[in-house]
């Protein structure tokens, strides 16, 4: 068996950096910036009030001061006109400011008679403007990479950039194997149970950047198998769930090997998640996890989401564990590396009683999985373990 390191290494091996495509700004959310987009303009692209008031000369500023008010600016409608010497131009928020005039007296210090305007309370020395290209330049970039959140593309939106780079989704063919199993929605038989593990998954991998797509389930039957896994074709990655063990009726290797698969490596030193194999088939990376729904999940945090990253272009550093403190004794870890569900509320971190790798409803309960190295001794309440949050 190999370490969860040297796994890791080796899937990473096995995929590629995904092509750049275009796509429309309006489509651009959640998706992985490729490159560099720069403004084509600045923001503002004028001087503008930031307040309603009256846009006058900064010199003329004082309380009880008056002036005349020669006309009106709102936005998208600019004054054309220049402020003089005691005169006053209504502006709007968001207007541009007035040739002339180099200070705004927002309207609550301000009483007007007809068009004859006069400071009645202290206006400060704020000049409610803000300057030509204070949110960014023609050139500021947007820097890749990068998972794009609203809020960046409501930025390129405002630098008028109408088509985003990104790079290409993976597309990820997810197979569940074995006759035990049935598909939501469907009655199942006295010895069957519901497919979890793929839409588990398929949010998962959906939620990090990937395109899905969910084959029908793979008889126990190298028949079968066979003919799922020619419906993987055009796949970047291929993910077998179960059936990667040494059983009569795991016959997922065997069929790989059959179809020509260069294996990687099996069987990784950890907890949940032992049975883990990979390699490459017909061009595609090929990840065959097991099927106990809690070991399958945890093996696409730990496993498949490093891949992913490096397809999306976000590079191949780990994710980085965090730190929380623990709120009761753990006993010592034996000699795999074991991924504990466990809940992180206000810093403490309480690792659930029990950890069998088919129990969903623990898996829904924890916020993290506890990181413990083979062999880590036992630890008492208060000390720092570190964790993957979920």
């Amino acid at each position: 068996m190999i370490t969860v390191d040297e796994a890791r290494a080796l899937l990473l091996d096995l995929v590629q950096t995904g092509d750049i495509e275009e796509v429309p700004l309006a489509q651009a959310a959640t998706r992985v910036l490729a490159s560099d987009v720069a403004a084509t303009r600045d923001q503002p692209p004028f001087a503008a009030s930031s307040m309603d008031g009256y846009a006058v000369k900064a010199a003329e500023v004082e309380l009880h001061a008056m002036f005349k008010v020669i006309g009106e600016a709102a936005a998208g409608h600019g004054f054309d006109g220049t402020v003089g010497a005691g005169q006053a131009v209504r502006i709007f928020t968001g207007a541009p400011i007035p040739q002339g005039a180099d200070f705004v007296v927002i309207q609550e210090d301000v009483d007007r008679k007809g068009d004859l305007i006069t400071i009645s309370d202290d206006p400060g020395h704020k000049d409610n403007i803000r300057p030509a290209g204070v949110d960014f330049r023609v050139d500021d970039t947007v820097t890749a990479p990068r998972r794009l959140r609203a809020e960046d593309v409501a930025l390129m939106a405002s630098m008028n950039i109408p088509r985003v780079p990104v790079r290409r989704k993976p597309v990820v063919a997810l197979i569940s194997t074995g006759d035990e199993l049935v598909m939501p929605g469907e009655v199942p038989g006295p010895d069957q149970i519901i497919a979890s593990n793929t839409f588990g998954l398929k949010a998962l991998f959906e939620r990090h950047g990937a395109h899905v797509r969910v084959l029908p389930i793979a008889r126990d039957t190298v028949a079968s198998l066979e003919t799922t896994f020619g419906l993987a074709q055009g796949a970047d990655l291929v993910v077998t769930i179960g059936g990667a063990s040494v059983g009569d009726h795991d016959l997922v290797a065997q069929t790989t090997q059959q179809l020509g698969m260069e294996r990687s490596f099996y069987k990784v030193r950890m907890r949940p998640g032992k049975p883990l194999m990979a390699g490459r088939l017909a061009g595609a990376a090929m990840v065959g996890l097991p099927g106990n729904p809690v070991s399958a999940m945890v093996c696409g945090y730990v496993f498949i989401l490093p891949m992913l990253r490096k397809m999306l272009g976000l590079g191949e550093a780990d994710e980085a564990l965090m730190t929380a403190t623990l709120g009761h004794d753990i006993a010592q870890n034996g000699p795999r590396q074991h991924y504990m569900r466990a809940r992180v509320e206000g810093g403490q971190i309480t690792v659930f009683d029990n950890q069998d790798s088919s129990l969903l409803s623990v898996l829904s309960r924890s916020n993290a999985l506890a990181v413990r190295a083979p062999d880590d001794p036992a630890r008492s309440s208060g000390e720092t373990l570190h964790y993957l949050p979920l």
